[in-house]
């Protein structure tokens, strides 16, 4: 260390600001075994032990709860994963290079929007007097008020995420792809593969281990259905099918000052996302996959 003391000084800050940010933070847990008191502070609140968890667990809505949750982050796992990397997948073809910028800068764009302005834009869109209900009035349709009919919610919110990540997302597939070995594919040339067979057994296999850490990194968020995005645009109306957890941890924490309640349920969520990355990790190990430890 004194040989190294300059890298250690270099490495000070950042010890530091995760110190201050990501480890004293953890303290405040406590609170969710705690009827907490913002006069009383952390440390004067009285120990409660689970009755907060108990209490969520006894809530007649928290079922109803869970299941939007894990059903939204589901739908957008299963139906939104593979698309940042079908979209790579596909932009590597391209042979353009100005095209392939171009695409990409386009596609990736609306990730840098907050989605108080994406989902202000989606609504103008789905409202009765919106773009979509005026090109079905044009073929003698009828108007659909999508946002409060709970059968297109779900949906909605799905594609809306997909459309505005998938660009992001496929950054880092398109960096895998460029690691692949060139030299794979010119033996895969000279053994007679075109191009469908190089795609299927080196390109596929080759990011991979990209794909599977990827997934266990998402995995880890199946509890996370986008808070903001829901937000913006859900109403009273759809609540059945669209009020998520995080929203019911905004309206107790918040707006209702249930800070212990909130923090409870925060800490149920990590626990479950802990247990989900490491079940998902110790069965890509079995089967033989690049794990992330």
């Amino acid at each position: 260390m004194l040989k190294h003391r300059w890298l250690y000084a270099l490495l000070f800050p950042s010890i530091v600001y995760f110190a201050l940010f990501h480890f004293l933070p953890y303290y405040g847990l406590s609170i969710a075994f705690k009827d907490f008191s913002p006069f009383r502070g952390v440390a004067g609140s009285p120990w409660v032990g689970l009755k907060h968890f108990k209490q969520l667990m006894d809530n007649p809505d928290f079922t109803r709860l869970l299941t939007n949750t894990v059903l939204v982050s589901l739908y957008k796992l299963v139906f939104g994963f593979p698309v940042p990397v079908i979209f790579a997948l596909l932009l590597n073809e391209a042979r353009n290079a100005l095209f392939k910028r171009t695409v990409q800068t386009i596609t990736y764009f609306p990730h840098f929007l907050s989605w108080v302005v994406y989902g202000g834009i989606v609504v103008s869109f789905l409202t009765p007097s919106g773009v979509i209900n005026a090109m079905l009035q044009s073929l003698r349709l009828d108007a659909v008020n999508f946002l409060i009919d709970e059968a297109y919610f779900r949906p909605i919110i799905v594609a809306t995420h997909i459309m505005k990540e998938f660009g992001w997302s496929a950054i880092i597939y398109l960096a895998a792809l460029a690691g692949v070995n060139p030299e794979l594919y010119q033996s895969a040339t000279v053994d007679g593969a075109g191009r469908g067979h190089q795609l299927l057994h080196v390109t596929i296999p080759g990011i991979m281990p990209t794909v599977t850490l990827m997934f266990i990194i998402n995995l880890s968020h199946i509890l996370d259905a986008g808070f903001e995005q829901i937000y913006v645009m859900i109403n009273p109306s759809v609540y059945q099918v669209g009020d998520i957890i995080d929203t019911y941890v905004y309206r107790m924490g918040l707006e209702r000052g249930q800070f212990s309640l909130a923090t409870a349920v925060g800490l149920f969520k990590g626990v479950i996302a802990f247990v989900l990355v490491v079940s998902a990790n110790a069965l890509l190990r079995k089967a033989g996959q690049r794990s992330i430890w």
